[in-house]
């Protein structure tokens, strides 16, 4: 007799010595799962007819099929099956009176048990709590892996691996779109949650343009309607659709997502839907008092056709940037550099316009010889002076924003909640959600915590009024103020810059009231926290929802178009610049942004082959030889009075600071 055949027989002799009767199904499964899995066997539920019969055989039981009959060497996946045609099998059965039995119709197995049973796939499935708590991390953003660790954590039997959370997410995803598409779904979520939207949409019914303001996100927007930054950000969603994010500002000088519009393009129609979108979320009697951006031609268009009476101001990062990008390679030495860039600094510093013409006149002067530098500064921004340079923005409401870095942060803190570019408009939501509501709580709770807190520095009579009425930020720069006041350290002749700015008493104001109180209406609504509540209850949230439900109606009711009922996914949009050489062709799934041209330019040069800082592998010494390129010089340097192209390699020092970039 055979070791399986002796095999078979133990096997009937232990069942028999389970009962042939169970109490329920489960009571059956469980007992049978256990009882086989010490015999090193798997068993799994070929049949059934619902609480009345279940015919179960070995997981290896079955012949692979091949459902959509592709050949072998044109599959793309190299798989595997498990499947051998295993012949063993037992029938259940529930009698009248509530039990079940059980027949095994054949003991046998053409297999050798398993010593582990990790490689079993039913071995590896979550239990229903398990599923309850991948669902909850999921939701909450938590990578898969890191699902994985807080399961282990609580079971250390668990033998699910990384592969087996990805599927029960994709399970869970499955069942949350119920047979809808997942453009469907997220108009059915956006309804559900009273988010104001809108949508666009091609000839073929492909979705062009989204715009969502969530209620928490519109409740700030609406308290703090003054200032807003405007910036793209790219990798965001399978679709390369761009993602305008409209960041707004706090009394406590801290950011906030007012909206967000995914669109086609960067073209001036499609920045002027999303404005207009934004315009009607504002209400008709409101326009922004400012609105920061970078040199986006389309962009600044649309803000001047949507928000006429707006003040549109250019973020000096991004020009500082610009300029790095087009002149540092105009200058032999970092020393020159930084005198020029030096310079530029003090001229769009300039206090008024007769200040700025006279240091613009320096500038020329003193770079008479550089013509390309003064082309096109000449060019690119001149004609934007008034959006940038302090004698003209310094008279606007921007509570000291004249750089987008407010945007930058929010893309990094997004992309930080969406950790990968290749989820669907749906999936991006949902994080742009839990961002959202996160951020939201955290400015609720500074609201109510500054209004019981009094900073001790802040705690003088001067301030009396203000204390517990205006934020710690406000209070702050109003004690900057206050000291150079009693000091006497402010400017002779008040510019009217600060006040006029930032909504605050400037020193040379506050000595009208020395030795009295300052007086709370002296402060801009925007700095004040007893004026606004951001408690959202149900009465609060019905009243703000009017608005989102009747842009809900309306876009629904361009769902339900006679010649559109359904709406598609977007098509993918052809990103910017030439495609990516990654590896195997596949684009990755990385939500870092692409390097900046200014990063390019002033990241030092480090050679590929010999790993020296300070050379590119073209013109590497290991690579050429020592006879090709003399030691005593450099190369890729543009010296004064030439273009980078006419530099003489066998001319230039090589001590030298040197950009060129490698070929």
């Amino acid at each position: 007799m055979t070791d399986q055949e002796n095999g078979e027989i133990g096997q009937n002799d232990m069942l028999e010595q389970l009962g042939w009767k169970f109490e329920s199904r489960e009571e059956l499964m469980d007992t049978l799962r256990q009882f086989f899995a010490m015999q090193g066997y798997a068993i799994s539920i070929k049949t059934s007819t619902k609480g009345r019969y279940i015919t179960l055989g070995c997981d290896r039981g079955g012949c692979y099929r091949n459902k959509w009959h592709v050949p072998m060497e044109r599959r793309q996946r190299n798989t595997a099956t498990r499947l051998i045609n295993c012949p063993f099998e037992i029938r259940c059965k529930r009698l009248d009176d509530g039990f079940w039995v059980l027949e095994v119709k054949n003991g046998s197995h053409n297999h050798e048990p398993s010593s582990d049973m990790a490689g079993h796939p039913s071995f590896r499935r979550f239990s229903k709590e398990e599923i309850m708590t991948i669902e909850e991390l999921t939701r909450s953003g938590v990578p898969p892996r890191q699902i994985l660790s807080s399961l282990r954590l609580r079971n250390k039997k668990l033998q699910a691996v990384s592969r087996t959370i990805y599927n029960m997410k994709n399970k869970l995803r499955r069942e949350n779109l119920a047979g809808r598409t997942t453009i469907q779904a997220l108009f059915d979520e956006l309804c559900e949650g009273d988010f104001t939207f809108q949508v666009a949409y091609d000839q073929n019914g492909c979705l062009t343009h989204l715009f969502i303001a969530h209620p928490l996100s519109i409740t700030l927007t609406k308290s703090y309607t003054t200032v807003f930054v405007m910036d793209c950000t790219y990798k965001t969603n399978r679709y390369k659709m761009p993602l305008l994010d409209i960041i707004g500002v706090s009394s406590f000088n801290k950011s906030f997502y007012s909206c967000f519009a995914f669109l086609e393009k960067e073209g001036e129609e499609d920045y002027a839907w999303a404005l207009r979108m934004f315009s009607n979320l504002l209400g008709p009697s409101c326009q922004p008092s400012v609105i920061v951006s970078d040199r986006e031609l389309a962009l600044m268009n649309a803000i001047k056709v949507v928000f006429p009476t707006t003040t549109n101001l250019l973020c000096v990062w991004h020009i500082e940037k610009n300029i790095l990008t087009n002149c540092k390679p105009r200058f032999a030495r970092q020393e020159d550099w930084t005198t020029f860039l030096s310079i530029w600094n003090q001229v769009i510093s300039s206090q008024n316009e007769e200040l700025f013409e006279q240091a613009w006149n320096f500038f020329e002067l003193l770079y008479k010889e550089k013509q390309e530098v003064l082309s096109y500064i000449r060019r690119t921004w001149l004609p934007f002076k008034e959006k940038f340079v302090k004698g003209w923005t310094d008279k606007c409401l921007h509570f000291g924003n004249r750089a987008s870095s407010r945007a930058e942060g929010a893309h990094s803190k997004l992309k930080k909640y969406l950790l990968v570019s290749t989820g669907d408009l749906q999936e991006v939501k949902n994080k742009i959600c839990l961002a959202i509501e996160n951020e939201f709580n955290e400015i609720k709770t500074q609201l109510l915590s500054e209004r019981i807190r009094v900073p001790h520095r802040s705690n003088i009579l001067f301030f009396k009024e203000l204390v517990s009425h205006v934020s710690v930020f406000a209070m702050g720069e109003l004690l900057k103020q206050y000291e150079m006041m009693r000091h006497g350290t402010m400017q002779s002749i008040c510019t009217g810059h600060f006040m006029a700015s930032m909504g605050l008493p400037c020193a040379h104001k506050m000595i009208e009231w020395k030795d009295k109180i300052l007086p709370l209406d002296a402060i801009h609504s925007q700095w004040r926290i007893d004026i606004r509540s951001l408690s959202v209850s149900n009465g609060e949230q019905d009243g703000n929802s009017a608005a989102p439900k009747e842009s809900a109606q309306g876009s629904i009711s361009q769902l339900e178009h006679p010649s559109f009922p359904m709406l598609f996914e977007p098509t993918i949009q052809v990103h910017k610049g030439r495609p990516p050489t990654s590896r195997k062709g596949k684009e990755t799934s990385s939500t870092k942004r692409n390097s900046s041209q200014f990063e390019i330019i002033d990241a030092p040069r480090k050679c590929s082959i010999c790993k020296a800082v300070g050379h590119n592998s073209r013109t590497c010494r290991d690579k050429l030889g020592p006879s090709v390129i003399n030691p005593s010089y450099g190369v890729g340097i543009a010296y004064e009075g030439s273009t980078m192209d006419e530099a003489d390699i066998n001319t230039i020092p090589i001590s030298t600071e040197c950009f060129w970039l490698d070929g």
